[in-house]
């Protein structure tokens, strides 16, 4: 019998946390060990666990899983996350690239040199390019693809949490994210997610920054 779902990362959101999200959903529990030194880091390197020598790294089920995108469409697929059919499959790995690509513009914020015009950028195109497919394709159904729950959903939320983070009223405009928004977070694997103490990351700080840079030997943070 594999042993509990281990994750290997920093000890905040950047990739795992999406990972975070989804296990929280398919109800499964896990265990984290937090890379703080760059000695943690080139041990992993030395045993082979890193294949292109990046994290997140997953142990889950006998294996080392590396990859973003590969460890949660493996999650999806195994909790029954991933669309019912090919073509619902397509779907909700099309959603899901387009708001990978929004988040990742977030996590890069505190390694930017000019964060107000990187926000502006956010902002912009959250509103003009990606929030619009959101609403249009949950204006009837309650879910994005083929009325069930999926991992676009998940990181969905994700995404228009982090976005309210930075931009308040940002979904003002979007009332059917909005109701979405309500519905996902009533979610009783969600909803504990949400409280204070759970397993959720807060948004990075300094010592993020920090301990990235020490890990990976970064002599500059700023792009």
């Amino acid at each position: 019998m594999a042993g509990k779902v281990v994750l290997h990362y920093f000890n905040g959101r950047g990739k795992m946390e999406s990972i975070r999200w989804l296990l929280t959903v398919a109800e499964v529990e896990f265990d984290e060990v937090f890379l703080t030194t760059r000695e943690q880091y080139l041990k992993l390197l030395s045993n082979g666990d890193l294949m292109f020598q990046q994290v997140p790294l997953v142990e889950m089920d006998g294996m080392k899983l590396v990859q973003t995108k590969a460890i949660l469409n493996y999650i999806a697929e195994k909790h029954n996350l991933h669309g019912k059919d090919l073509k619902d499959k397509l779907m909700v790995n099309t959603h899901s690239e387009g708001v990978m690509d929004l988040m990742e513009m977030i996590m890069m914020l505190p390694f930017a040199a000019d964060v107000k015009t990187k926000l502006d950028n956010i902002q912009n195109k959250a509103k003009d390019r990606y929030l619009p497919v959101f609403e249009k394709a949950l204006s009837g159904p309650i879910y994005l693809v083929g009325g069930r729950l999926s991992c676009a959903d998940v990181q969905l939320l994700e995404c228009t949490l982090m976005l309210e983070e930075k931009f308040a009223d940002i979904l003002a405009e979007f009332p059917n994210l909005k109701s979405f928004q309500g519905r996902m977070t009533s979610i009783p694997a969600v909803s504990r997610f949400l409280q204070p103490g759970s397993k959720r990351k807060p948004q990075p700080d300094g010592v993020y920054v920090k301990t990235i840079m020490e890990v990976f030997d970064i002599k500059s943070p700023f792009l």
